[in-house]
């Protein structure tokens, strides 16, 4: 997955004004306590982020 799906994903997910807000103060414990913004900036794969994301928003399978 690249930085440009993950954003798409987001946007669906959230709304385009939500996902970024949602993605800089939302700390993840599967992230290592990091932010998702936090985490791409440091070099997490954007799927491994997606995945935290996922689970931590409750989304369909669908949505994987």
């Amino acid at each position: 997955m690249r930085h440009t799906e993950f954003w798409s994903r987001m946007d669906d997910a959230l709304g385009p004004a939500y996902a970024r807000s949602w993605a800089e103060m939302y700390v993840l414990a599967e992230l290592d306590g990091r932010t998702a913004s936090q985490a791409l900036a440091a070099g997490v794969p954007p799927k491994r982020v997606w995945g935290a994301v996922w689970a931590a928003l409750g989304l369909p399978a669908s949505k994987r």
